[in-house]
């Protein structure tokens, strides 16, 4: 059975930017990845890359077997590549429930799944996208991208600038949602140890290209080497 998710020898940017270079991964279906790296090193780019929001330069990546080669991000998103971004990209003009609505597709997912996942959501599902905070906006944002019921999610630094106890609730939904075993979970996180805690393995990038994958117990069994690669405003 192939893998769900594979990047062979990727070299990707934007325009003629070389950012990611000669780049290989893979994902199970099940599995949490967790993408480390200091600021600049291309860790958003590689989930552009994988959703075809960059210009792919060189090498395969590949989603269910199948090569994506050229296929647009609409049809990558269509056939199952979920992606939450920093900006988060919800609609402030519509409510909680319109948001959800509008990306709704045949799945075990729905709007019920969702406010069961969140119920601060479900709380204010008449409320407009603007009336949100940011962290009651990021569950929306992850709960759109669940409801479109992706196999891989793709998820970029969602816990970035929430107060602590929003990101205990967001880190008790991203447990709940691994503990599903069928979909494979791509985290780019700052906060090293705790994407460590939540994942399998790891990948650590470094000037676009990896400089460090194996199982996340590894690496956050040594704190020294993880200083060394990460830096250590990042391990801590």
């Amino acid at each position: 059975m192939p893998d769900l998710l594979e990047l062979e020898n990727v070299g990707a940017g934007y325009g003629e930017t070389v950012v990611l270079e000669s780049l290989s991964m893979k994902l199970a279906a099940g599995q949490a990845l967790s993408i480390l790296g200091r600021n600049g090193v291309g860790k958003t780019t590689l989930l552009n890359t994988i959703l075809g929001l960059t210009t792919q330069h060189s090498g395969v990546i590949r989603y269910k077997g199948r090569d994506l080669g050229r296929t647009p991000s609409h049809e990558r998103a269509r056939a199952g590549l979920g992606l939450v971004t920093q900006e988060r990209d919800i609609f402030p003009s519509l409510t909680v429930d319109e948001n959800l609505r509008v990306a709704l597709r045949a799945g075990e997912w729905d709007a019920a799944g969702v406010y069961a996942l969140f119920p601060r959501l479900a709380e204010r599902k008449k409320n407009m996208g603007n009336q949100l905070s940011g962290g009651e906006q990021q569950m929306l944002a992850i709960g759109r991208a669940l409801i479109g019921n992706p196999d891989v999610l793709l998820l970029d630094e969602p816990f970035e600038g929430l107060a602590p106890v929003i990101v205990d609730g967001l880190v008790d939904a991203f447990r709940k949602l691994h503990q599903t075993g069928r979909m494979g979970i791509v985290l780019v996180e700052q906060h090293a140890e705790l994407a460590l805690e939540l994942t399998e393995r790891a990948i650590v990038l470094d000037r676009g290209q990896i400089s460090w994958q194996g199982p996340s117990r590894e690496l956050l069994g040594d704190p020294e080497q993880l200083a060394r690669l990460i830096g250590l405003d990042m391990a801590a």
